[in-house]
């Protein structure tokens, strides 16, 4: 059974950095997809970042881009996201999801296995 449990979450002040960390469990093909979806209060929900398995390649939302960076730890299973930099608008709850997936990433994916999510929340 596929797995995903994020850690890292927590309450920053603007501008500050966090790390949040997925560790996924019983994958049994090397061609996934994991990305971090984030939903703020009264909010929709957004994807925020992407790396496919299969080439490494990543997408970012464009509220995003220049501030954050998703990386993977393979011997780990362990995909990670950098927040810098962070604003009062990137406060929400950051689930960490997956999908079967072979190609670049992007961000246009549907996903259909997710963690429980972790707060970030960003004030002064």
């Amino acid at each position: 059974q596929v797995q995903l449990v994020e850690s890292g979450g927590g309450l920053v002040q603007p501008g500050g950095s966090l790390r949040l960390s997925c560790a996924a469990s019983g994958f049994t093909s090397n061609y996934y997809a994991i990305a971090w979806v984030r939903q703020g209060l009264g909010k929709e929900r957004e994807g925020v970042a992407c790396i496919s398995k299969r080439n490494n390649s990543t997408a970012y939302a464009d509220s995003v881009k220049g501030r954050f960076t998703i990386s993977r730890d393979n011997a780990k299973d362990t995909v990670y996201l950098q927040m810098n930099n962070l604003k009062p608008d990137d406060t929400a709850v950051y689930y960490c999801a997956a999908t079967p997936w072979w190609g670049l990433a992007t961000m246009n994916l549907i996903y259909n296995i997710w963690g429980q999510g972790t707060q970030v929340t960003v004030s002064s």
